[in-house]
């Protein structure tokens, strides 16, 4: 690192060059990514597609090591609705990747309608990631619906082609079997997934070798087998073992190692600069000077998930922001209520107040003017005897006259 430091005078500028010597910390930047990583975590969404009974299941079951599905929950061949119906005659699978289409766009929808909000800091991103194609083992190349199926696909995921039950050839047949596939995948131009190229020697040398066993021939068990004195996942046979995590017997190991170890973060994000970008090129393109998307309006694209049908993320954050005044107001009004029936009750309750006490007042004052009363009954003095001197006299005078004849 160079650093270059200026000191200006009035006659002339003089340039320095100073090397910094010694540990500066540019190297503990991948190490701050793996902490942010590891304490934000990460969304990898997975999608496999294919006929019944290719063992999609069965695989997934494989790679995460655990059992994905039970008695109470399923798996997607006993809960969603079948995609062909049968004739007397023959099967009709006419359109029967519209479904699949129609997941992947309203999940890049979805991503839009939370880009295009206000507050964006919770933007779970369900976009799908990878699509592991399964193909049957029949060793004739690939059939009209797979080719079909694929081209429907590859503008809009990666691929990612796999030969199901591999263990039902012989590894000639395999190896015959995989060029055949890719031939046709290059004469129908469908456009799988493209390993990056680095500087890398080595990680030069492990594209290579994965490209090489394209497409991956995977075998897929839930069945624990001791061989060797060594539990394995693998499938037994009269004739021996297939194991499931043996390079020699399938490539399930590679598929395991590409999808999770070396490849998931350039799956991502080519999922978001490319595919995502392409989608959001097109809903963009389409939006018209009123804010109604075209494609809509056609009927190409119909999802579950538009938050207001036929209109432009432009137009849904203005209905957003239509609702929240409303919402607003609503709540503003609703406030006003509140308060006025708040105030009516205090009101009241004042009133009441008032009338109690006006109701004490008058009743102590009655009691007042009873005590009053009473004391100034007290006060006056108390009234004298009645004396009649006249009759007394008159009568003794009677008695002494009598005595005296």
């Amino acid at each position: 690192i160079r650093i270059l430091s200026r000191s200006v005078t009035q006659k002339a500028c003089v340039v320095q060059q100073k090397n910094l010597e010694g540990y500066v910390g540019f190297a503990s930047l991948p190490n701050q990514v793996y902490r942010k990583s590891v304490k934000r975590g990460f969304e990898f969404t997975l999608m496999v597609v294919g006929e019944s009974g290719l063992g999609k299941s069965t695989l997934i079951n494989s790679l995460f090591l655990t059992d994905l599905y039970s008695a109470e929950y399923p798996g997607p061949s006993h809960r969603i609705k079948k995609t062909v119906q049968v004739h007397l005659d023959a099967v009709d699978n006419s359109n029967c990747w519209q479904p699949i289409i129609d997941h992947i766009d309203s999940k890049f929808e979805d991503y839009l309608n939370s880009e295009s909000r206000v507050n964006r800091r919770q933007m779970p991103d369900s976009r799908i990631h990878c699509c592991l194609y399964f193909i049957a083992p029949s060793g004739h190349g690939l059939k009209p619906l797979d080719i079909e199926f694929m081209k429907r696909l590859h503008e809009k995921v990666n691929v990612i082609p796999l030969i199901a039950k591999a263990d039902t050839l012989t590894p000639e047949e395999c190896q015959q079997f995989k060029k055949q596939i890719m031939r046709e995948i290059q004469e129908h131009k469908i456009k799988i997934y493209e390993f990056p190229e680095t500087d890398d020697e080595e990680e030069n040398r492990l594209v290579k070798k994965i490209k090489d066993k394209l497409p991956l021939a995977v075998v897929g068990s839930n069945t624990i087998i001791e061989v060797n004195s060594k539990r394995v996942r693998g499938r037994q046979y009269p004739w021996g073992v297939a194991e499931v995590e043996n390079s020699d017997h399938c490539d399930f190991t590679i598929l395991r190692d590409m999808l999770i170890r070396t490849h998931m973060q350039d799956l991502k994000d080519v999922t978001n600069n490319v595919h995502y970008e392409n989608y959001r090129s097109r809903k963009l393109a389409a939006v018209t000077y009123n804010g109604v998307d075209n494609n809509r309006a056609k009927g190409q694209l119909c999802t579950k998930s538009d938050t207001v049908e036929g209109m432009s993320p432009l137009a849904q954050m203005e209905e957003e922001r239509r609702e929240h005044v409303t919402k607003m107001k609503k709540m503003e009004m609703e406030m006003e209520q509140v308060f006025e029936m708040k105030v009516k009750e205090k009101v009241q309750k004042l009133k009441d107040s008032e009338a109690e006490l006006q109701r004490r007042h008058e009743q102590m004052k009655k009691n007042l003017e009873a005590q009053h009363k009473e004391l100034e009954e007290k006060r006056q003095p108390p009234t004298p005897l009645s004396f009649q001197p006249t009759r007394f006299y008159s009568s003794i005078f009677t008695v002494t006259w009598n005595i005296c004849d």
